[in-house]
């Protein structure tokens, strides 16, 4: 009778320890969009473009488009 108790516990933490290894493996395979960078005039916000480049109505280079969500550390300290 020991051994049957002993058997079923050593199935059970089997079990269990193959679960959690499923559940790593599920987490690993899980990929993270890139965010979409685009790219505006400081002087026309309104001029958007997928790739770096030069403003169609002054001509000035493109820049990053940031959110005004998100601040930097370096941000922060300028003000």
């Amino acid at each position: 009778m020991a051994l049957a108790i002993l058997f079923s516990a050593a199935t059970v933490f089997a079990a269990d320890i193959n679960a959690g290894t499923a559940i790593s493996d599920s987490t690993k395979t899980k990929k993270v969009k890139p965010e979409k960078v685009q790219y505006t005039c400081t002087m026309h916000p309104e001029v958007l473009s997928d790739k770096p480049g030069k403003c169609p109505k002054c001509g000035m280079a493109l820049v990053k488009k940031t959110d005004a969500k998100k601040k930097t550390a370096s941000d922060k300290m300028k003000m």
